[in-house]
């Protein structure tokens, strides 16, 4: 992992380290990168989860774009915001998928972030009742890296009435359930999306061009298996070329109210 003085890694043991909501102020206020969770889950349950994913595969898709492509198990909902009614039934398809086969991790990390984080995650809803994605499968393979971006689903979803689009915050939640043998780190930079920034978008691509963050500090973060690690997606980041076997992990956003109390999950 590589810092500088002023932007780094927040790495902590649970059950070992204090921890508490201090941590995401911290992320949400830029003091730190990320906040990296060891140990937030029995390590038993990241090895079933593993094995449980892989029977998920077949039914991986892949979106590609001018600069880069993206492999997921279930959809994420910047892609299907001119079309949310898709996005909210290929949701109920992935949730119905998730419980048929109990890959059920990601309900299992917001139930831990309770008890260690005293934040109650639940899954976001429309008032109708439509339910969103609990959760977005990634897999990296061999060769290939994640262009660099920035969530915001304030900005994505302006207008479109979503629910998810009023929260006064968002951060981003990744489980590594396999590590690759090399590459394959997260570079997250200390700097947060800005409209002036719209002038450095790929037009066709995925995300930024690099004179967005000239001279900007970063940290690289290399994720173990079983890492749960949080970061502020606002701030630009982007996954490195991965080298070996797949990099596996399973992603949520969450955001809420300033009070740190409650939040809601979408993938």
């Amino acid at each position: 992992m590589t810092t500088t003085s002023q932007w780094g890694a927040d790495i902590r043991r649970v059950g070992v380290d204090p921890v508490g909501r201090e941590a995401l102020r911290a992320l949400i206020d830029g003091d730190i990168g990320v906040l990296v969770l060891r140990g937030l889950l029995p390590a038993a349950a990241f090895e079933r989860h593993r094995e449980r994913a892989a029977t998920l595969y077949e039914h991986a898709a892949t979106t590609y774009y001018a600069n880069g492509k993206l492999t997921t198990i279930g959809p994420y909902l910047a892609k299907h915001l001119d079309d949310p009614d898709r996005y909210f039934a290929e949701a109920e398809r992935m949730n119905a998928l998730c419980a048929q086969v109990g890959f059920t991790v990601a309900d299992e990390v917001r139930a831990a972030f309770e008890r260690v984080l005293g934040l109650r995650v639940d899954l976001a809803e429309e008032p109708g009742g439509r339910r969103y994605a609990g959760a977005c499968v990634r897999i990296h393979p061999d060769g290939v890296a994640n262009p660099m971006h920035n969530d915001l689903i304030a900005r994505d979803a302006a207008g479109t009435g979503l629910t998810v689009a009023g929260l006064a915050y968002q951060l981003s939640c990744v489980i590594c359930l396999q590590e690759c043998q090399g590459g394959g780190e997260s570079k997250i930079y200390a700097k947060t999306w800005e409209p002036a920034d719209e002038r450095f978008k790929i037009p066709g691509g995925l995300g930024y061009d690099h004179g967005v963050v000239a001279g900007v500090p970063a940290l690289e973060f290399a994720p173990q298996a079983h890492d749960v690690y949080v970061l502020n997606p606002r701030h630009y980041h982007e996954i490195l070329e991965v080298s070996g076997d797949d990099r596996l992990t399973v992603g949520f956003f969450f955001g809420g109210d300033d009070a740190l109390e409650h939040a809601v999950a979408w993938g």
